[in-house]
């Protein structure tokens, strides 16, 4: 039997990559900016996180069509998803485009999920995955270096793994992946 998980929390981090290279004996300075989604389960804090080039709907559409897919697969059904207010996720405050929803609020309806928008400029609304993004900081962004799309997107996952395995004092000392297994078997 699937269990349900009530909310979902998602949000956003630009990455800012800068690098300096060395060509042809000139210093030429770069940077780069990725984008690091983050979806958070409500409950059990279990974390799913993706590495994309762009910040748009369609990045948004297709990491909410990848948290689906692997909620489902540990089989929780998702019902809602709640977001900050970013044309990413909706035009509600958009003053030409307001009738038309956003490739993530049609991705959203497809699969059946409630789409939940935060108050206007009150980030506390997502705090759990505000927190998250601090956490990362701290014990990811600050120690490492991404040499491409595809290897920050690798990196991103074992950090996903790492952080799921971590014991978190809300969950009793337990990581977000042994307080899920414990759900699942008491549900």
């Amino acid at each position: 039997m699937p269990i349900a998980s009530v909310l979902i929390y998602f949000s956003i981090k630009a990455v800012l990559e800068y690098n300096i290279l060395y060509i042809k004996n000139k210093k030429e300075e770069c940077a780069r900016v990725w984008y690091h989604y983050t979806a958070i389960d409500e409950y059990t804090r279990l974390r799913y996180l993706g590495a994309y080039a762009e910040q748009s709907t369609y990045s948004s559409a297709d990491f909410l069509e990848r948290v689906y897919k692997w909620f489902k697969r540990k089989g929780v059904t998702i019902e809602c998803v709640q977001t900050d207010n970013g044309f990413e996720f909706s035009n509600k405050f958009s003053n030409s485009k307001r009738d038309l929803p956003t490739r993530f609020e049609l991705t959203a309806k497809k699969l059946g999920i409630r789409h939940k928008l935060i108050r206007p400029y009150t980030p506390r609304h997502n705090g759990k995955v505000e927190r998250s993004h601090r956490e990362d900081q701290k014990r990811f962004y600050d120690s490492h270096r991404f040499y491409s799309l595809a290897d920050f997107g690798a990196q991103l996952a074992a950090h996903q793994r790492r952080s799921n395995n971590r014991p978190m004092r809300p969950l009793l000392f337990l990581s977000p992946s042994e307080f899920f297994s414990f759900t699942v078997q008491h549900h």
